[in-house]
């Protein structure tokens, strides 16, 4: 199989992603502030986000409310990219469609999940609340983003801002829209696929 130049270049980006990502972990390892979280936002976005994620696997594991918002954030963009270069591949239907309605009727498994996971997260968002208002044992972070990402952004999105928790941690504010956004994209990928 021969490369183009699309090819070569995610070659690139992706090796440019997990060096940068292995820079940011050794300056916020060894120094106060000399973090390039901006440098990884850009490379992400411009394509490197398979290799940031190759680099948080091998390399750094472990999450805290430190690395929270950039994880959720390449992991949304690394699928959301996935969806543009199959989109780029020429994988969707010939005739684009925007009927969720239909396509939800037709997945009937897929908005049973759909609906179920939403009101897990809505639960865990609330059982966190009352937690937090109780001074008792919390549900982890990642449990939450966890959760939203899996399907439940708009349970999760419900709930912060109806009993008004989580608004103030940006890992939430932009984490949670962004997998909705997410989720948006890789259903009408789903709706319009050949």
């Amino acid at each position: 199989m021969k490369l183009g130049a699309f090819e070569y270049y995610l070659v690139v980006i992706n090796v440019v992603g997990l060096m940068v990502f292995l820079i940011n972990k050794l300056l916020y390892d060894h120094t106060a502030t000399g973090q390039i979280d901006a440098l990884l936002t850009i490379v992400s976005l411009l394509g490197g986000s398979a290799g940031i994620i190759a680099a948080i696997l091998i390399f750094d594991r472990k999450s805290h409310k430190e690395n929270m918002m950039s994880r959720i954030f390449v992991a949304c963009i690394f699928v959301i990219q996935i969806i543009l270069l199959l989109i780029v591949k020429e994988n969707l239907a010939d005739h684009i469609t925007f009927s969720f309605w239909d396509f939800f009727k037709r997945n009937e498994m897929l908005s049973f999940y759909l609906i179920v996971i939403n009101i897990v997260t809505f639960a865990a968002f609330a059982m966190d609340k009352i937690a937090a208002i109780e001074h008792r044992s919390r549900i982890r972070i990642v449990t939450l983003l966890g959760l939203s990402f899996a399907g439940g952004s708009i349970g999760a999105w419900l709930a912060m801002y109806l009993f008004r928790h989580k608004t103030r941690k940006d890992y939430f504010t932009v984490g949670v829209p962004l997998t909705l956004v997410m989720h948006i994209v890789i259903i009408f990928f789903l709706m319009n696929t050949k």
